[in-house]
């Protein structure tokens, strides 16, 4: 999960440097000192936006903690696709409800996702909201990679003048967060205590009237069935393309004879390949995924490659998918399902409460050779099979 600080989106690609306002993303930024009427301008296409609130500091963008319809299409297609590279917020203070000088300072990301699950679980509370520059990732990923960090709460804190706004010297953080925090530097330079208030949004309101204290239970960190099921389709997003190259080499090696390439050919081994990486996504994006903590060994790569023998052995013995060529093609095909659910399982590493930095380095450094290998004898036995389809064995 900790990686060097960089500028990009919750997967590691670049941010765009302009977004349209209109779909939801990050406006360019207001001149320093901007009105009331710069900002209505401003956020005015953002449904989340009920108007602007005067404030010691100047005025800020107001936000509504309700959740529309259209802005919970907007996060299923951020879970879904490229667009949560561009589902971003812009950096600085709002308000939600109205809040006053005895209000909490709440703190989140400026990944859209991040902000909504705030905003809402803030409903019937007055409350200051502190967005950082994130870069477009989420709370926990931004810790790691250091966007969600010390210096960064400290340029918002003072850029905002939220010192200007209340009287209590506190301000709250998602504890997600704290990896990227030193709490006695933010105080030193600030004067503001920071608290780290529970994983998830939801329990806020219990995490208030609990005294500002934690349970056990708001501290766990919970990666159940549903938590995990809502990450795969962007995993079988993000090997989508990679798929679609596999699905174009698999027709032409299918389609190759000695008199040249015969797309009549397909239907024999192109058909099974394609079945093979289809087959492979399933394991290693879908089955992996939903049942991790029940699938031996704590390797990714071992935990994708086991899923993948499964289901191969199952589709062997129940259907004749890859017994439409030869020996060699079936054994290849096989190695290939198992080598890619594996390959794409590690993926999965940085999404799940189960790794580390040093671990997934591990498994890194590991996979090259056993990758390689598996290709290379996949590799000799598709050419082998290709000769024996043509006589030559």
């Amino acid at each position: 999960m900790k990686f060097e600080p960089v500028k990009s989106n919750n997967r590691g690609f670049p941010l765009p440097m302009a977004l349209n306002s209109a779909t939801g993303c990050c406006p360019a930024p207001p001149p320093a000192g901007a009105s009331a009427e710069d900002i209505s301008e401003e956020f005015k296409n953002f449904s989340w936006f009920t108007g602007v609130k005067e404030t010691p500091a100047g005025p800020v963008p107001g936000v509504s903690t309700e959740i529309t319809f259209k802005e919970k299409m907007r996060q299923i297609k951020s879970r879904i696709s490229s667009f949560r590279m561009h589902f971003t917020v812009k950096p600085g203070l709002y308000a939600a409800g109205n809040p006053g000088s005895a209000s909490d300072i709440f703190v989140t990301a400026n990944y859209g996702l991040s902000f909504d699950h705030l905003r809402k679980a803030l409903k019937g509370i007055d409350a200051w909201i502190l967005v950082l520059d994130t870069a477009g990732i989420n709370v926990w990923c931004a810790a790691g990679k250091g966007t969600f960090g010390t210096e960064e709460l400290i340029k918002r804190i003072k850029e905002s003048d939220i010192e200007k706004c209340v009287d209590q010297k506190r301000i709250i953080l998602p504890q997600l967060g704290a990896p990227g925090i030193n709490s006695g530097e933010v105080k030193r330079r600030t004067g503001f205590t920071v608290k780290f208030g529970p994983v998830r949004a939801d329990d806020i309101r219990e995490y208030i009237d609990n005294g500002y204290s934690g349970t056990p239970e708001m501290r766990r960190v919970k990666f159940t069935f549903k938590d995990r099921g809502v990450l795969v389709p962007m995993e079988i997003n993000m090997a989508k393309k990679g798929f679609l190259y596999f699905a174009a080499g698999s027709l032409l090696y299918s389609s190759l004879t000695p008199e040249g390439f015969l797309f009549r050919e397909l239907t024999t081994t192109g058909a099974p390949l394609i079945y093979a990486g289809v087959s492979s996504l399933l394991a290693g994006a879908v089955i992996t995924p939903l049942f991790l903590p029940y699938i031996p060994f704590r390797s990714f790569i071992l935990k994708g490659g086991i899923t993948g023998a499964a289901l191969i052995a199952a589709l062997n013995y129940f259907t004749n998918i890859f017994k439409a060529g030869n020996f060699y093609f079936t054994y290849a095909a096989s190695i290939l399902i198992i080598l890619l659910s594996s390959y794409i399982a590690l993926q999965f590493t940085g999404a799940t409460t189960y790794t580390s930095l040093s671990g997934v380095q591990k498994e890194i450094k590991y996979s090259i050779p056993f990758y390689g290998a598996g290709l290379l004898i996949t590799a000799i036995l598709l050419i082998l099979s290709k000769a024996s389809e043509w006589g030559y064995l």
